[in-house]
């Protein structure tokens, strides 16, 4: 192996005046390292080679001090995890372990002089070529270091939720999938959540993004169809017959075509919303919910990235499962022909509610017929609303209020897994009530008669319904005192409880979600976890103040008592990446 040249010195070019003084060369030992000091930084120099090199003495992986290391041939090893670096550059051979920084190191006379000059490199776009190697590799410390280092910088949260969405959109052929959902759901709840934790929700995110991208193959975007062709009922048309036959690569490009031809959002958005409600409860709801989430991104990251973002759909679309081909939807109960007849008469109620002489407002009673034991009465009552003059919203907005009641009122008796159960049917009626907001059809209305059948389905969850928590006056009611009851396993009815006595304590509710917030963000959270509370929050923005608010609040609490706590080996390694940016010695615990 060949021993690289020593750091540049100088004896004359070098401006003393601007550096820093860190010691004589004669103070240190041949092959040896000396800490100095410098700038309130702990500088390892080490002379080796017929040179002196100066490195950060921490190692970038864990904070180990790496004077203790050893050097051979030019290579810095780490003692702790057996990183091993560039002594000159400080560049590492482990990417997982990260870069350490390097200074340039001048001599005169004898003299030792460090150059602390910051990079001439702007700190976000450091963390962002970081961020990008953290996703690439899927190193979660690497992820978490370049989120805090981003906000450190003031660097906009949108350019690692962007990083994250074109990264999991362009390295997975699988399409969209858990993992971008995920980073969309904490971009969502970024505006509930407090100080640190937006930095450690978009680390949750992107973390989940890498994992499911990790050992993938790229994904290959097909043109678009060299026709000229632009008009949207031709193409829905088109998109809607090659998913019927699941042929991805037809529907992509027509897809594509849509984007080029600048169809404004709400007609694009239209044609993949009636493309997931043209068979009942796709896979299980969330095919409609990962499409929903992809608008909701471009939102955020803007619509300049529709092609890359919703071409990922295509395959969630074309190979979701169909529930009307499952037992569950046909026995005992026809459930699709009955939701199949209802839809057969949405032209006909709809013209009769457009002649409705006042406006409707029967939504508590709607809900309360939603969880009747009787799927007949189930859609008579959605149809007699519709009928009555209801929106395709205020339709969806109750549905959704009915899903949120079979978990708020979930019995713990019930298998663990059933929990899931009804999470499915409030996320699902969550994105079809947000869908409807953003492009209302009445292909999408489908969804609301498909989320209320799902309600239906999970009846016998709520048998019988457990009660809802009345509050009570003596309590102690803190966030300490929240996060301590989730410390403990199935504190299901202590933690709704929690959530009543604040609501009627008067304490600000934007604390409460914070809280919430940061109970999701500590723990090892699965998939389903991460909707329950985005979807939680978003139904409690417009829900805010009311009883059907709390009941929400109640409902998001319950679920993550349920599924707390885990092992948060995320946290840890969240909290290893924060203590390693502020300085600290990891090693001296």
């Amino acid at each position: 192996m060949i021993d690289p040249a020593p750091n540049p010195v100088s004896d004359s070019e070098a401006d003393v005046s601007q550096l820093v003084f860190a010691g004589y060369l004669d103070e240190i030992e041949p092959e040896g390292c000396d800490v100095m000091q410098i700038g309130g930084q702990s500088i390892a120099l080490f002379r080796h080679n017929g040179g002196v090199f100066a490195i950060d003495n921490r190692c970038p992986h864990m904070g180990f001090p790496l004077n203790q290391g050893s050097v051979q041939c030019g290579i810095l090893t780490c003692h702790w995890h057996h990183a091993r670096f560039d002594l000159a550059s400080g560049g590492t051979f482990d990417p997982w372990a990260d870069d350490v920084r390097a200074y340039p190191v001048h001599m005169e006379n004898g003299e030792i002089y460090v150059d602390l000059t910051p990079p001439s490199t702007p700190a976000a776009d450091r963390y962002r070529s970081r961020l990008s190697e953290g996703l690439k590799r899927n190193l979660s410390l690497l992820i978490g270091k370049s989120v805090i280092g981003l906000h450190a910088s003031g660097a906009s949260e949108q350019i690692a939720l962007t990083a994250g969405a074109l990264f999991g959109t362009e390295y997975s052929n699988m399409g969209w999938g858990s993992g971008l959902t995920i980073l969309t759901a904490m971009a969502n709840i970024l505006p509930e959540l407090s100080g640190e934790d937006r930095s450690r929700a978009l680390y949750h995110g992107l973390r989940h993004v890498a994992q499911q991208t990790a050992g993938r193959a790229p994904a290959f975007m097909l043109d678009p169809l060299p026709t000229s062709e632009t008009q949207p009922e031709v193409l829905k048309s088109w998109f809607r017959e090659f998913m019927e036959v699941r042929h991805r690569d037809a529907a992509e490009r027509i897809l594509s075509t849509a984007i080029r031809a600048r169809l404004p959002m709400p007609v694009v958005a239209d044609m993949l919303f009636a493309a997931a409600t043209d068979h009942v409860f796709l896979n299980g709801g969330h095919t409609l919910d990962f499409v929903n989430k992809a608008f909701e991104l471009l939102d955020r990251i803007g619509w300049e990235h529709a092609e890359s973002i919703l071409s990922s759909l295509v395959p969630e679309l074309a190979n979701a499962r169909r529930s009307e081909e499952t037992s569950g939807w046909r026995q005992p109960i026809d459930l699709v022909e009955l939701h199949s007849a209802a839809t057969r008469e949405l032209p006909e109620l709809i013209a009769r509610g457009r002649t409705s002489p006042s406006p409707w407002n029967e939504r508590a009673q709607l809900v309360d017929a939603l969880l009747l034991d009787d799927p007949v009465k189930c859609i008579g009552a959605l149809k007699a609303a519709l009928a009555d003059g209801a929106s395709f919203e205020q339709l969806a907005s109750a549905v959704t209020m009915a899903a949120a009641r079979r978990i708020a009122r979930f019995r713990t008796s019930n298998e663990f897994g059933d929990w899931i159960t009804v999470l499915h049917t409030f996320t699902y009626a969550n994105a079809v009530e947000q869908a409807m907001r953003r492009s209302p059809s009445v292909e999408l209305l489908r969804g609301v008669f498909d989320a209320a059948l799902s309600v239906y389905m999970d009846r016998f969850l709520n048998m019988p319904p457990a009660p809802l928590p009345q509050p009570k006056e003596t309590r102690e009611i803190t966030a300490s005192s929240f996060l301590a009851e989730l410390d403990s396993q199935s504190h299901v009815n202590e933690a709704a409880q929690f959530v009543a006595d604040w609501l009627a304590s008067g304490q600000p509710d934007n604390e409460l979600l914070a809280v919430l917030g940061s109970a999701l963000l500590r723990e090892d959270a699965e998939f389903h976890t991460y909707q329950m509370v985005e979807a939680g929050f978003r139904q409690y923005r417009t829900l805010r103040g009311t009883e059907d608010g709390r009941i929400v609040l109640i409902a998001v609490a319950r679920y993550l008592a349920a599924h707390s706590p885990t092992t948060r080996a995320t946290g840890q390694t969240y909290q290893t990446a924060l203590r390693l940016h502020k300085g600290e010695s990891l090693y001296a615990d």
